[in-house]
């Protein structure tokens, strides 16, 4: 036994931002192994700016991986359920890594670049992720943990415009493309895309370029730093799941409401994991269906409130809550059975003793603000 396997918890680590963010006054808390910012001056201000103006989020946690080699694009079909082969370069898919029994193992992004395929995978699973595709992958296909790069998002709705005075020629990528930058010598990789459902960009960049680079965007009046709180109720707003959360690995795409990342052609050819199960599902229709749910009062129901309506004495469940800033009222996602998914549904949940209600809403809660080509 390593030494490492007797240890009850690894160390918390620490991101290139880490002293930047403390300058900031940031409170930090431990998430996905790493001291990250939870808030600045405070969620509901963070988030409020953010949804007018533009927000520097540090994502540095999330698992920057890249692909290559002779037979990548048969491998990663293999693995995603994603149409590889037709993704041009400069594109990006949302996609997922599936068990062998259909189950989300992850989501991720997976982009077409001149040299291999970037994919960027959550926080908290980027070791097992790196760990099931090395397991599925040729010996003559690389993968490489870019650990050497952090990764910055700026959203929001003067995000891009203020990004160009600083990067010329980013307002020409649309949503869901990317494409090489450079900033004082320093090159970048970005991408027109987001996890809040503003418009935005993420923002690959040497980890030791990060803090100058940070401090150049928010040297413009438009950007402030946001911390973790905002990005999670930005996002529960923009009806994404959260891995971990609202995705797990007893959870399929369609259960999930994810079935955009089943591309029609592996739909119709299968061959990727869980296909059999998933296309089953699809056809049948899941017993459970994640929906958004408005909730009656200002009180916020948060995840594990149980759906007390049940389906053959199985009950749903509130996978992630909280309070809107932008709706000023509470909001949820919750698995409920599919026969009581439709909207104006109502829902009956408890948690903690508490009795609530929800009503099924469709998602997003806020519209998207994505910038999409021809717009």
């Amino acid at each position: 036994m390593h030494e490492s396997e007797t240890e009850a918890e690894p160390e918390t680590g620490t991101l290139p931002l880490d002293a930047w963010h403390r300058a900031q006054g940031a409170r930090m808390v431990a998430f996905a192994g790493y001291h990250m910012p939870i808030q600045y001056e405070g969620i509901m201000a963070e988030h409020l700016w953010t949804r007018t103006s533009a927000g520097l989020f540090d994502v540095s946690h999330m698992g920057q991986l890249l692909l290559s080699g002779e037979g990548v694009v048969a491998a990663l079909e293999r693995m995603l359920p994603a149409d590889v082969a037709s993704l041009g370069e400069g594109r990006m898919r949302y996609s997922l890594l599936l068990s062998d029994t259909g189950g989300i193992l992850d989501d991720l992004m997976l982009t077409r670049r001149a040299d291999g395929f970037y994919m960027v995978v959550n926080g908290a699973t980027k070791y097992d992720d790196i760990a099931h595709i090395l397991d599925h992958l040729e010996d003559e296909i690389t993968l490489n943990h870019m650990d050497e790069q952090a990764l910055l998002a700026v959203q929001g709705p003067k995000a891009v415009a203020t990004l160009a005075r600083i990067v010329p020629g980013v307002d020409a990528l649309t949503f869901m493309t990317a494409g090489a930058f450079t900033w004082d010598g320093v090159p970048l990789w970005i991408s027109r895309s987001g996890y809040t459902g503003e418009d935005g960009c993420e923002i690959s960049i040497p980890a030791d370029a990060a803090e100058a680079f940070a401090a150049r965007l928010c040297a413009e009046p438009e950007i402030k730093p946001i911390g973790l709180g905002a990005r999670d109720s930005l996002r529960l707003e923009a009806g994404l799941p959260l891995y971990g959360h609202d995705l797990d690995p007893e959870t399929t795409p369609v259960a999930a409401d994810l079935g955009f990342a089943l591309s029609k052609r592996r739909r119709e050819e299968g061959g990727f994991p869980g296909a059999e199960r998933i296309l089953a599902e699809r056809a049948a229709g899941p017993a459970f269906t994640r929906v958004g749910l408005m909730v009656e009062g200002r009180q916020p129901v948060r995840e594990g409130a149980r759906v007390l309506e049940a389906v053959d004495g199985v009950e749903g469940r509130v996978t992630s809550g909280g309070f809107s800033p932008s709706l000023q009222r509470s909001i949820a996602m919750a698995y409920v059975p599919t026969l009581l998914a439709n909207p104006g549904s109502r829902i009956d949940l408890e948690h903690r003793g508490k009795r609530f209600v929800g009503e099924v809403v469709p998602m997003p809660f806020i519209p998207h603000r994505y910038v999409r080509k021809g717009a």
